[in-house]
């Protein structure tokens, strides 16, 4: 080990702990968050503090965990690496699954698993998230020093573009080779979570462009949750816990809602994260409750934009640099009506 890694290593050692959330026992009162990596655990019950080792044996027996996060949130990135290694102290027999990788790279994720490939050539090879190392590598590390299964449960991205772009009617168009690893029922849905992406869209109207965009995120979830439920059903008794952003998992909809279905008998618990709007005495908003089972509260990050028509100009010019991939259209794709019944 280099000097300049010991340096590094004994600044961690120094500084977590400082910024570590709640461990051991019941809390009386909230925890300031003083960091971007501190989290206050609270019930979404009652609104209580909680700690670490509260919510974990809270834990023990449920099939399914999902843990949703901000993506790019430096505490819930920390938060899902503490809650990790906890569930596996009380459970080491037990599968990671990830959004960030999708099915068609499962192979990749599992020849490094076993050292046969190296960090880079994962990155590459499975078109890891731009984030990894900063993110997702602790949850891989940890994953991969213990011997645990790592599942690729995204759906595949260009698929995802596509069907935003063209329609439901393109996974019609796919190899049957490719259209057989997606799920039967590929946009399962329910009400409210199609209630949810039009407001969080600012769409008041379910419109063709409103209909593509949301069966892409469908895609996502019913995809996901048939990994899930695979690696469930592949390894009875095993925990699976599932890292996903937030929007996916939150008030038992989007991915929770297509694997309740599947499988109904499943128990699934979501901890999700929650903005504190006073970091210095982290409370529960009205709302907030229902996002999740349990609560794991944050700082809010730094604003990427300050001007509105600013940030209207790079999100245009975002969309239109993304909307490079090739989609043989199957036709014209008309209005979106949710499913809510297997098909």
């Amino acid at each position: 080990m280099t000097k300049s890694s010991i340096l590094l290593l004994l600044g961690l050692a120094l500084f977590l702990p400082a910024c570590a959330g709640p461990g051991k026992g019941a809390l009386d009162k909230p925890q300031a968050l003083q960091s971007l990596y501190d989290f206050h655990l609270v019930s979404a019950k009652d609104g209580q503090p909680q700690s670490l080792e509260q919510v974990v044996q809270q834990l023990a027996d449920v099939d399914v965990v999902f843990i949703g996060e901000y993506h790019g949130h430096n505490g819930a990135h920390y938060f899902q690496a503490r809650m990790l290694a906890e569930l596996h102290r009380q459970q080491p027999d037990l599968v990671l699954s990830m959004e960030q990788f999708t099915i068609e790279h499962q192979a990749t994720l599992n020849q490094y698993l076993k050292g046969e490939i190296g960090e880079a050539t994962l990155l590459e090879e499975a078109e890891a998230w731009p984030n990894y190392r900063a993110s997702y590598r602790p949850l891989v590390e940890f994953a991969r020093s213990h011997s645990l299964p790592v599942i690729a449960a995204n759906a595949p991205a260009d698929v995802v573009r596509c069907v935003g772009r063209v329609g439901a009617d393109y996974l019609d168009h796919l190899e049957p080779s490719e259209r057989s690893e997606l799920p039967e029922a590929p946009f399962f849905t329910v009400p409210a979570y199609e209630d949810k992406f039009a407001a969080a869209m600012g769409q008041q109207n379910r419109g063709i462009a409103g209909g593509r965009l949301f069966h892409a995120q469908l895609l996502r979830d019913n995809t996901m949750a048939k990994a899930i439920l695979e690696a469930y059903r592949a390894r009875p008794g095993q925990q699976i816990i599932h890292v996903n952003g937030t929007f996916h998992s939150e008030e038992h909809l989007g991915t929770v809602a297509a694997l309740a279905w599947r499988d109904p008998d499943l128990s699934i618990r979501v901890v999700s994260p929650v903005i504190a709007d006073n970091p210095d005495r982290p409370e529960l908003k009205p709302g907030d409750s229902k996002k999740g089972d349990q609560l794991y509260m944050l700082r809010e990050l730094p604003k990427d934009y300050v001007d509105p028509e600013r940030q209207r100009e790079m999100l245009k010019r975002h969309h239109n640099k993304a909307a490079d991939p090739a989609c043989d259209s199957p036709g014209q794709a008309t209005g979106y009506t949710a499913p809510t019944t297997k098909t």
